[in-house]
């Protein structure tokens, strides 16, 4: 029977949360074209991991908990779901563009001679032949592209597409299957991991609140002895005007590369064309101007909110609000009015 085909990315038993709308994205389709939608979980845990998939959406699932899946490599993965796509012959095999979704799919899709369409952010079906909507040019225009079932690839930007709601009384079929490879053929081996030391999460952010240069002209006065009072005076806006408007909205607190560049903050805040790429549903730009290697990070936030001194700046040009003004004065105000609103 023909189906869709949505791979739930899991790591050390917890499934990367972008794979429910991926997930939600599936059913919507499968719906269209009256087939079912089939959950694949690869490793540790995917067996209690079905339960979750099923209460998102899933029709079926197929789980394999093999020790040579238990983290992720490529090799056995990629065989495993050219296999079951082999056997089944989908309409369409649907994952998040994460680095891990781009490897294993781009390998799959290969081996299996399917079509692949990366980064999407809209898509339509008409027929057996579906159409997605994708940025190129580091977002500077939009692509339209078409693949064809069966066995057509499709990874989805994060954050593009809403999930299903958890319904805990959703049961699915699960499937257990076997690994392809075994582990003396596979040519890869898992030491151990070093964990990330940074709490910034922008790619999952639902809300981020960003500062560039403009953060340096703080009115505070450096104490003394500071070595830089421009580096301490923007600093010292990041935790005293950025961070309390951030957790205010539950927000992630990002960064321009002028503003990381000076030592403002560190890197992993950054946002831009050599930064993070973001997909917020809020995006609060206070004292950027607009760079369009900034504009290449954030461009596809849902909502724009810029605020800066300057009323040229380009950053007013894809903000669907504005605030020419002083960040100091404004995020302050903003944020205590939130704080009302929202009774904090």
């Amino acid at each position: 029977m023909s189906r869709v085909i949505v791979f739930v990315e899991n790591f050390d038993g917890h499934v990367n949360p972008t794979s429910w709308e991926a997930l939600g994205l599936g059913s919507t389709l499968a719906q269209q074209w009256g087939v079912p939608v089939t959950a694949v979980v690869f490793g540790k845990n995917a067996t209690a991991l079905a339960e979750d998939a099923a209460q998102y959406g899933a029709d079926h699932v197929v789980v394999c908990e093999d020790e040579t899946l238990a983290t992720y490599r490529l090799e056995p993965y990629a065989a495993l779901l050219a296999k079951l796509v082999s056997e089944h012959a989908p309409k369409l095999v649907l994952g998040v563009g994460t680095n891990i979704g781009r490897e294993l799919f781009a390998t799959a899709a290969a081996d299996v001679g399917g079509g692949i369409i990366t980064e999407a952010s809209e898509v339509s079906v008409d027929g057996d032949t579906l159409t997605a909507t994708r940025p190129a040019f580091s977002g500077k225009v939009l692509m339209k592209m078409s693949v064809s079932a069966p066995n057509a690839f499709l990874l989805i930007r994060a954050r593009a597409f809403k999930p299903n709601s958890k319904d805990a009384s959703r049961k699915a079929e699960v499937t257990t299957v076997s690994p392809v490879m075994a582990e003396a053929d596979i040519s890869t081996k898992v030491e151990s991991f070093t964990p990330e030391t940074s709490k910034v999460n922008l790619s999952d952010a639902g809300i981020i609140v960003s500062a560039g240069r403009g953060i340096a002209n703080n009115p505070a006065t450096p104490p003394a002895g500071v070595a830089d009072a421009t580096i301490w005076k923007a600093q010292h806006g990041f935790e005293t005007v950025v961070q309390p408007l951030a957790d205010v909205l539950g927000a992630a607190v990002g960064a321009s590369r002028a503003a990381v560049d000076a030592g403002y903050i560190s890197y992993d805040h950054q946002v831009g064309q050599t930064g993070k790429s973001v997909n917020p549903d809020l995006y609060i730009a206070a004292g950027i101007s607009g760079a369009i290697q900034h504009q290449a990070g954030m461009r596809n936030s849902k909502v724009i909110v810029a605020i800066n001194k300057d009323g040229d700046a380009p950053i007013f040009k894809m903000a669907r609000y504005g605030i020419v003004g002083d960040l100091y004065e404004v995020l302050p105000a903003l944020t205590e009015a939130l704080k009302k609103k929202l009774g904090k």
